[in-house]
């Protein structure tokens, strides 16, 4: 199984004349490419190279997998998301082709502003968290529904006229009802956006309230310039994480909740949907009726003259902490 990079000049399927590598992971690498079919013409090609210690069944259902989501993605036309246009493989890895997308990601831009000590207007990241979110509802609202599951702002390009692209999708998901669900790639995130459900290796608790946790975090990251603690320091210490105002006071209350909102541990106390979140973000209507947005201590005392109700509620708390804790460590 080739492991090693593929060198300039490499002509795939005599079609896609490699130009140069730009982005290596865990899963495979990321080249420029020409498309010599159509003049001019650069996309990008995502190389997916498989473990090789993998056991012969994983690995033929690892592709047939990337053959049924890569033909779901192929499918998909939005303006904020790259094109898929071809997919294939060769020997032992498998390929998808998709619309070089030109700029800058929002990790490079939230560098650049640090460095200049400054941080982003908060206009300038709704605009760009608008067209995100629109993305977003659009994969979602697919039959079946697509979840992205690595959101983050090195997975965000901001293009030269302005509009912002999800770049990757290398942990997207496709949820099946009534089957077990399936993701392209196997993997976790990136633990500074990864919701605490998405940690245990199983997809079958995530659903689009993981990527609306993911779209809080970076939220959070490029409007106060620090990066949010991964949920599972704030599961075991809520205290830990900081209010977004606290770092950057121009930010409005209205954007601070949603964005709180959005990072809640327990995904039912996120908001359902993007829109739901959407609609709240922007000023279209309130927060609905929820536990507070910050845990409090609350003291054996308090505990004991709580009405018995609350007592329940602290109860169930504490046994979700626990399951969340075996899971995390089986």
């Amino acid at each position: 199984m080739r492991s090693e990079s593929l060198e300039s000049g490499t002509l795939l399927r005599s079609r896609y004349q490699i130009r140069e590598q730009i982005g290596q992971g865990g899963m495979g690498n990321i080249y420029l490419a020409e498309d010599t079919r159509l003049k001019g013409r650069i996309c990008a090609v995502k190389e997916v190279i498989y473990e090789e210690n993998l056991p012969p069944a994983v690995l033929r259902e690892a592709r047939e997998q990337f053959q049924r989501e890569a033909s779901v993605l192929a499918r998909l036309d939005h303006p904020n998301l790259p094109k898929v246009s071809d997919f294939f493989s060769i020997e032992d890895n498998d390929y998808l082709i998709m619309d070089y997308v030109p700029g800058k990601d929002l990790r490079t831009i939230l560098l650049e502003s640090q460095q200049k000590n400054e941080l982003l207007s908060e206009h300038l990241v709704l605009d760009w968290i608008s067209q995100l979110a629109d993305a977003l509802i659009y994969l979602h609202s697919q039959d079946p529904s697509i979840v992205h599951r690595d959101i983050k702002p090195s997975n965000l390009k901001v293009t030269p006229d302005g509009y912002i692209k999800l770049v990757d999708f290398g942990l997207v998901k496709i949820l099946n009802p009534g089957e077990d669900t399936i993701t392209i790639i196997q993997g976790q995130g990136t633990l500074l956006y990864t919701p605490l459900e998405q940690y245990g290796g199983s997809d079958s608790h995530t659903d689009a309230r993981s990527d609306i946790y993911a779209l809080g975090a970076t939220m959070y990251h490029i409007l106060t310039g620090k990066p949010p603690l991964d949920a599972r320091q704030r599961f075991i210490n809520p205290q830990l994480q900081l209010q977004p105002r606290e770092y950057n006071p121009k930010i409005t209350p209205r954007t601070e909740k949603a964005i709180l909102w959005a990072l809640e541990i327990h995904p039912d106390q996120r908001p359902k949907s993007v829109e739901e979140f959407t609609k709240y973000l922007f000023g279209t209507k309130d927060l609905p009726m929820r536990p507070t947005l910050r845990s409090t201590h609350v003291t054996t005392w308090d505990l004991l003259w709580s009405p018995p109700q609350s007592i329940l509620l602290y109860l169930a708390a504490a046994l979700l902490m626990i399951s969340f804790i075996v899971t995390l460590s089986s």
